[in-house]
């Protein structure tokens, strides 16, 4: 089968297409035929250097997260059969025509969407969802700010908000103002018309999708008491005890659960995934380079041969 690697830290030089064997399921496995996968900023930061800092080993294949359909089940799984259409999130390997996964981390793939666009869910989604629900215990009624919300987390951090019954202020660049009006945001911000805190005040909770500066500005947003989560940024120094709020830095972690309620959202109409493009697996290099970009609106899709 065909994979995408990298036997070194750097450019998108060091991504590779290679043929490897393909893997047998251990007894609390599946092997899934992978149709599409989803492109995140974590794939081209552990091909830049991060897999060093999460402890991973060359070579490392690439890929997050995974539409496809169970090939084979290992012993011990009774919840999944060979022909089930799944979706999931793994460490790394998605970027393959075949990978195996836990059972206990997939679900199945949401009905009414095609393998593109279920692609987009797994990891963007299940970031934002344990971000708002699991670390800021975001409720009915909140006023909820997410930075980057035309992003891959923040477009359906926007449509998860809105379905718990938040008030959301969404920031976004001039460009995505009525895209993410679209999604449902209560008031948009264009950052690049003014900094975030100069017009937004009171805010229960924070979603930072973007760090660096953004981060540090949003602060000043918050009511005192308030609450802030970054999925990407390490929280350091004395800005949350200064302004009277908390912080904490959210780590996605599979869970199948979270999964099938966000499966439950699209059936009910009311969420509703957004591709930007979609690239075939050998041409993964560039699918990178315009995540790297940084200007996606929603999601980026590999589709396999």
């Amino acid at each position: 089968m065909l994979t995408a690697l990298v036997n070194d830290y750097g450019s998108n030089s060091v991504v590779q297409l290679v043929e490897v064997d393909r893997p047998d399921p251990q007894p609390d496995e599946v092997l899934v035929r992978v149709i599409a996968a989803g492109v995140n900023p974590i794939d081209w930061k552990i091909r830049s250097g991060a897999g060093a800092r999460l402890g991973m080993t060359l070579p490392i294949r690439l890929g997050s997260e995974f539409v496809g359909v169970v090939e084979k089940t290992g012993a011990n799984v009774a919840d999944f059969a060979t022909g089930d259409e799944v979706f999931g999130m793994v460490k790394t390997g998605a970027f393959s025509e075949y990978l195996t996964v836990a059972a206990a981390d997939i679900a199945r793939k949401p009905a009414g969407l095609d393998a593109e666009e279920a692609a987009a869910l797994p990891l963007a989604g299940t970031t934002a969802w344990q971000a708002m629900f699991g670390e800021a215990g975001l409720g009915e009624g909140q006023r909820l700010l997410i930075t980057g919300a035309s992003g891959g987390v923040g477009s359906l951090a926007v449509q998860f908000a809105k379905s718990a019954g938040a008030h959301v202020t969404a920031a976004c660049s001039t460009r995505n103002i009525e895209f993410v009006r679209g999604l449902g945001a209560d008031e948009v911000v264009d950052y690049t018309a003014s900094r975030i805190e100069n017009v937004v005040r009171g805010m229960d909770v924070v979603l930072d999708t973007v760090g660096a500066e953004t981060f540090q500005h949003a602060f000043a947003t918050l009511r005192r008491g308030g609450a802030m989560v970054t999925v990407v940024a390490f929280p350091e120094g004395d800005e949350a005890e200064r302004h009277g709020v908390t912080v904490k830095r959210s780590f996605t972690v599979p869970n199948a659960s979270t999964l099938a309620r966000i499966s439950a959202l699209v059936a009910a109409g009311k969420v509703s995934p957004h591709v930007e493009r979609t690239f075939r697996l050998a041409e993964v290099k560039q699918a990178l380079d315009l995540s790297e970009a940084g200007r996606t609106r929603g999601k980026i899709v590999l589709s396999m041969p």
